[in-house]
């Protein structure tokens, strides 16, 4: 399970080091798309494959299902975590989130989201002012509060 935040940059090719806490769980290729929110999601290939299940029952009738199979693997990249365990991002993807130096990931679950870091202080800042209202709305959910 991947949890907490960590600020990291860019190099000039468009890699980053993965922090440690995450580089035991992911192994040494994992699987990098764009995500929602204007982020990128990172999976193991592991959890990949889950998603990939998930999305494969999904009826490809339904153009809803059609359209987020397309943007979810029609942007994802394998990536390899080399030595020093930087991972290197294409450029479709850092324009896609608009990673430029400054990046935030995020340890959420299952996977880890990376975001610009003006990005992420935008969104963290609008979803502060909701957050109870959300938990409101997640009781439905029954995850035990």
């Amino acid at each position: 399970m991947f949890t907490g935040e960590y600020q990291h940059t860019l190099d000039e090719k468009g890699r980053f080091c993965m922090p440690a806490k995450f580089r035991g769980a992911l192994g040494e290729r994992l699987m990098v798309t764009k995500g929602l929110d204007g982020c990128l999601f990172v999976y193991t290939k592991e959890e990949w494959a889950v998603l990939e299940e998930k999305l494969k029952r999904l009826p490809f009738t339904n153009s809803n299902a059609r359209a987020f199979a397309r943007f979810l693997f029609g942007g994802a990249v394998e990536c390899e975590v080399d030595r020093q365990g930087r991972i290197l991002l294409n450029s479709h993807l850092r324009e896609y989130a608009h990673l430029e130096k400054e990046i935030v990931l995020i340890g959420v679950g299952t996977r880890i989201e990376i975001w610009s870091k003006e990005n992420w202080e935008v969104y963290s800042q609008k979803a502060e002012e909701s957050y109870e209202e959300l938990a409101e709305k997640m009781v439905d959910f029954d995850l035990g509060f």
